[in-house]
């Protein structure tokens, strides 16, 4: 795994940029096609408005989501509310081609279903993403892949489901999915994630984000995130 420390969250949303846009614009070059899977929280939605300051080939880049919370349109809590207001709004991306997670639906087990079709329609099967960008919990999850869930032992699909986490269910992507990617972008920030980012880098098995593969994966942290790494 390939390490950057930088200082500060703005220079880490900043660096995840410029690698998420060099990657789109070697993938369209080789496929055709860009597909990055996208987590949320604070910094990601920093790092995707300084992408729309990128040179993208935007026509042929498709996003999805790496997780999502169960709630309904437009809620707070959901990541793409955010993902809308920090790239759609931002960058010259079709809107068809942001691929929202189908977590209104009724039936969200065939929901998880119709989103692998989906996938498979745009990157193959079984489905191989250009870059999942993933995010460190404070407990050592990725993705909504947590700690003690029986999602971490869903093996035999590309999506699943949740129990409840701090007040949600969510949709996730699982481990075979995002260990076909091509790249893996770890994007790490905060003092609260200082004590899991070891645990990361030494590949501990015993939190969910340590069986993420690290044969293609960056990982840029600030110092705060850095701060225990010996």
């Amino acid at each position: 795994m390939k390490i950057e420390i930088l200082r500060t969250s703005d220079d880490v949303a900043a660096r995840a940029a410029q690698i998420i846009a060099s990657d789109a614009r070697n993938a369209v070059a080789a496929r055709g096609r860009f597909v990055m899977a996208v987590s949320g929280g604070r910094t990601p939605w920093q790092m995707l408005r300084a992408l729309a300051n990128e040179e993208m080939p935007w026509a042929n880049v498709h996003v999805i989501q790496v997780d999502e919370r169960i709630a309904p349109a437009g809620d707070k809590d959901r990541n793409l509310t955010h993902l809308r207001e920090s790239l759609l709004f931002h960058a010259p991306i079709p809107e068809q081609q942001i691929h929202a997670m189908p977590v209104e639906a009724e039936d969200l087990d065939q929901a998880c279903r119709d989103y692998t079709t989906l996938l498979e329609g745009i990157c193959g099967s079984p489905v191989v993403l250009d870059l999942a960008h993933l995010g460190l919990g404070p407990d050592g999850h990725t993705a909504s892949l947590i700690p003690g869930d029986p999602v971490c032992g869903v093996h035999d699909a590309e999506l699943a489901l949740t129990g409840v986490y701090q007040n949600r269910r969510r949709m996730t992507l699982t481990y075979p999915v995002l260990n076909r990617s091509r790249h893996i972008l770890w994007v790490v920030t905060g003092a609260e994630k200082a004590p899991m980012l070891p645990r990361l880098m030494r590949r501990d098995t015993s939190i969910p984000a340590g069986l993420i593969s690290q044969d293609n994966a960056t990982l840029l942290a600030d110092a705060p995130a850095a701060a225990e790494i010996v």
